[in-house]
């Protein structure tokens, strides 16, 4: 699939409740090597800054600099127009649910001043119905 060029802003990347700072590192490594650098944080568990997360990071030093912390979802999330929550099981919510392919379609062809961001859960058992329910869609993977 071909996306389409993209006149809005690269998406924010949310991590709910994250616990270690290798995994922020190196979920903010894999953020620069696609060329996104909004990286939001809420309430890491070990709290921010983070060494561990500084050393994960391994070339992504412009992404950890860069990082926002906040207290809630609500508060991560109140500047984004567009939310994806990320979830591999079923919840019966009344949102569109979208594949990989079609979440970033729908992220790159937003209208101009569109901003966006796809919300990660917690390490061990990801977002809870509160945190999805704030979002516009849901976005899965079949794994």
């Amino acid at each position: 699939m071909t996306l389409p060029a993209s006149t809005t802003p690269a998406p924010a990347i949310i991590l709910v409740e994250p616990q270690l700072g290798e995994n922020i590192g190196t979920a903010a490594r894999a953020m620069a090597n696609f060329g996104l650098d909004d990286l939001r944080l809420v309430a890491p568990r070990d709290g921010w800054p983070s060494e561990k997360a500084l050393a994960a990071a391994s070339g992504a030093v412009h992404v950890i600099e860069k990082v926002r912390v906040f207290e809630t979802t609500e508060a991560a999330i109140a500047d984004l127009t567009f939310v994806l929550a990320t979830t591999a099981r079923a919840r019966g919510f009344p949102k569109e649910v979208l594949g990989p392919e079609e979440a970033a379609g729908r992220l790159l062809g937003s209208p101009a001043g569109t901003t966006s961001g796809v919300l990660f859960g917690r390490e061990r058992w990801g977002l809870n119905n509160e945190e999805v329910a704030l979002a516009d869609a849901i976005l899965t993977y079949p794994v």
